[in-house]
């Protein structure tokens, strides 16, 4: 049996087959197609000529994409969505979106704010109103097809969100889609709101990648593999539950390059550099696992509090180009990106990348050297040393102590990177360091997540504690994974002094392997 792993990339799409053992059979990248579809369907085709490999002994095929960050970041593709609030009178006093930006909002075509939602500790505001809830659903019905429904302290008390999903699909028909706030973010409301709408307003972004990747595999004749996506927390997710939330799979590439990191070099705790032909995604694999981000993250301009991991995005990878402005030497943020092979000094092209100081001083054999000699070496030098200090920078925003940290290196673009950065003890490049992100995506477990204010007045701490995790590992086992093989990855714990009592935020995550069809 085998395994495909896809990733798309802005600049490159990267595929790998695995076997059984979990050892890479074989890898390669193409260029990422402007309409994505043809880049994964030459990826998948390149990656199987040429081989004796039975197509249907690929039993599980995964995709990692940016497809659903490109959406919001670039507006475009969003589905037309409608936002009903419980929270009124509580909530009124706050309008929906109020700091998005303004060519953001337009996608949002309706919305209303009803009396409903929930106090701290799961008690009401004020009874649901049914029938505001069924004249809103009336007057919209026919011009949207994708519905947002956010309520206060919804993660603590989910009844209002489901009892208005029931009257939306009784109204709007079945095939209406319907966002849950209580099922995307966390507490804190605007937050946890503003990622609602965002994910109603994605899934037309995600039934097109699904069904490409779905259309891709057909036409590779790839007919036996169960289908797989990458979700932000390093885990795998069903084409189904995708479609359903597709904005967790929002930052996929980074942690599927943590992850493919942690494997490929046996590191359990370190510091990632993935770099690309555009970008440097800085993180930290915690555990064998991305470490999540504790603040909230801003996408495209709007802030949220679902599960991002915690990386730092700089201008600098393989196709960045070199410039001096001022006397000043300047590295990216511009770069020639997926156009490296024609526009870069060591293809035969006229334009001073990363990649081609890299070569010019003898730290990387790509292309042909010959063709660098005319960059002054004291250039390439000073080139050096702004991408090092770049680098060092982000890697000690990362560090939580002062002391030297183990850095993974892997992407196409880590051949920039020079050796012995400072704050590091280790700097490892494994092999196949240029497909993490794909390996990430194709040996990636299964997760299940509970997350709930806890009451220790009410309950002992142990018994919540113990009771939390049995939940977290069902999660895991519902989602596909063999519960053998579950384990407990992360728990937070943290007390809510601003609450009465004795309460708690409590938040545990399990994952697992993924069951063989």
């Amino acid at each position: 049996m085998f395994k495909l792993g896809i990733d798309v990339g802005g600049t490159n799409t990267d595929a790998v087959l695995i076997n059984s053992d979990l050892q890479v059979v074989k890898s390669l990248k193409v260029a990422t197609s402007l309409d994505i579809y043809s880049g994964i369907t030459e990826a998948i085709h390149e990656i199987l000529k040429d081989t004796d490999i039975d197509r249907g002994s690929i039993t599980q095929a995964m995709l990692g994409t940016t497809q659903c960050t490109n959406a919001i970041v670039e507006r475009k593709k969003l589905a037309p969505v409608a936002l009903l609030r419980l929270g009124a009178p509580a909530m009124l006093g706050i309008a929906p979106m109020i700091d998005w930006p303004q060519e953001l909002k337009g996608f949002v075509v309706a919305q209303e704010s009803v009396a409903g939602g929930y106090e701290y500790d799961g008690k009401e505001i004020a009874p649901l109103d049914t029938e505001a809830i069924r004249s809103f659903f009336q007057r919209i019905k026919g011009s949207v097809s994708s519905i947002a429904i956010s309520c206060i302290f919804s993660p603590v008390r989910r009844e209002h969100e489901d009892i208005c999903a029931d009257i939306a699909k009784e109204i709007l028909g079945k095939d209406i889609i319907v966002s849950k706030s209580s099922e995307i973010g966390s507490l804190s409301f605007i937050e946890r709101e503003n990622a609602t709408i965002l994910n109603a307003g994605l899934y037309e972004v995600a039934r097109s990648f699904t069904d490409g990747f779905a259309k891709s595999l057909q036409e590779e004749q790839v007919t036996n593999a169960s289908i797989y996506l990458s979700q932000n927390d390093g885990t795998l997710m069903t084409m189904e539950y995708a479609k359903k939330y597709p904005i967790l799979t929002i930052a996929c590439g980074p942690t599927n390059s943590i992850r493919g990191a942690a494997y490929l070099s046996g590191l359990q705790n370190a510091i990632v550099a993935d770099l690309g032909g555009t970008t440097t995604d800085i993180g930290v694999i915690q555990n064998g696992f991305p470490r999540e981000s504790s603040v909230a993250v801003s996408i495209g301009g709007v802030r949220t509090n679902f599960r991002m991991p915690d990386v730092i995005s700089i201008g600098l990878g393989g196709g960045s180009i070199v410039r001096e402005v001022n006397g000043e030497v300047q590295v990216g943020p511009e770069s020639v990106g997926y156009a490296i092979r024609k526009k870069a000094k060591v293809f035969g092209g006229d334009t001073i990348t990363a990649t081609d100081i890299a070569v010019r001083l003898g730290m990387a054999d790509v292309g042909d050297a010959a063709l660098t000699k005319d960059i002054d070496m004291a250039f390439a030098k000073r080139a050096m040393a702004v991408i090092r200090e770049m680098l060092e920078d982000s890697i000690d925003r990362m560090k939580i102590s002062s002391q030297d940290v183990d850095l993974v290196l892997v992407g196409g673009g880590s051949v920039i990177v020079p050796k012995q950065l400072a704050g590091c003890r280790l700097e490892a490049k494994p092999e196949h360091f240029g497909v993490a992100n794909a390996i990430g995506a194709a040996i990636s477990k299964v997760s299940g997540t509970w997350e709930q204010l806890v009451s220790y007045d009410e309950v002992p701490r142990e018994e919540a504690i113990e009771k939390a995790k049995a939940e977290a590992v069902d999660l895991a086992v519902e989602a596909g994974a063999i519960r053998e093989t579950v384990q407990i990855i992360d728990m937070e714990d943290v007390p809510l002094a601003y609450y009465p009592g004795n309460t708690s935020r409590l938040k545990i995550r399990a994952a697992g392997d993924l069951k063989s069809e």
